[in-house]
This record gives C-alpha cells, sequence and structure tokens, in this order.
C-alpha cells in the first residue's frame, strides 16, 4: 500500500460539512461514510476525514478543540498554480467559509487561507521554485 495521508476533522454539522468540502471540489467516497463520519478524496493520497464529536470521540479522551476559537493545526494544500489558490479559496467563501488573513504574495509563493464551517483552518498556496531567491541563506564577506 502507498502512503497516504488522511486529515480528521472535528464537524458538527456533517451534512453540511460534506456540501462544503464537494463545494471545494473534493468527492466523496460512500465506502467509507456513514452517518457519523464521511471520507473526502482531495487526491489519490490524500484524504479528509469528518468526524461527528460523537465519532471522534471513539479515538481520543481529549476534548474536542472549538476551532472558532482555537487554533489547534493548520492544514495546508499546494495547488498547480496561483489561479487555482484563488479558485478553492473563493469557493470555500462561497460556501460559506471565511478567510481569516488577507492573501500573501512572496514573489515565489502565492497564499491564501479559509476556514471552514467548525473553523478549520487551511492554507492554499502555490509555489514557483523558478522564482525561489538563490542563497537567500548565505552572507556575504
Amino acid at each position: 500500500m502507498e502512503k497516504q495521508v488522511f486529515i480528521n476533522l472535528p464537524v458538527k454539522n456533517l451534512a453540511s460539512s460534506v456540501a462544503f468540502y464537494q463545494g471545494l471540489g473534493f468527492t466523496n467516497n460512500p465506502q467509507f461514510s456513514d452517518d457519523t463520519a464521511a471520507c473526502m478524496i482531495w487526491s489519490e493520497h490524500i484524504y479528509v476525514m469528518l468526524l461527528t464529536h460523537d465519532k471522534l470521540r471513539q479515538f481520543t479522551t481529549k476534548e474536542i478543540v472549538d476551532a472558532k476559537k482555537y487554533i489547534g493545526a493548520i492544514n495546508c494544500l499546494s495547488m498547480s498554480s496561483a489561479d487555482e489558490v484563488n479558485q478553492i479559496t473563493e469557493a470555500a467563501l462561497a460556501a460559506g467559509g471565511v478567510e481569516p488573513d488577507e492573501p500573501k504574495d512572496y514573489g515565489f509563493m502565492q497564499q491564501r487561507s479559509f476556514e471552514d464551517l467548525d473553523g478549520n483552518h487551511w492554507e492554499v498556496m502555490y509555489m514557483d521554485l523558478a522564482k525561489f531567491p538563490q542563497n537567500c541563506n548565505d552572507t556575504q564577506s
């Protein structure tokens, strides 16, 4: 089996969260979805598991963070172009998400962020390594 990434997120309203992520281009894998969890596919190797609070409590004894108040993680997706960064962020906003920060342009990297319906934080970025500063850590004598 190839290595894969599964990001598990607590959600208060599973159906609304599934609709939100479908609006961003994720697809649902019904094989691993039920009324307590939904497996949302981003790519062949990246999945987001949306878990109701009751479902998440089956895996932890810790208190579930309110991501609208506290940051527990920042998830980041790389895109193929700056246009794709804007498209997915605009889709998130249209689906009810919020953009907590201003877009950033570092010359070699464009970055935007959004929060889903539960406040889970996502960064989306496009990086052009051909524009990456050369010898940025070198000092001149």
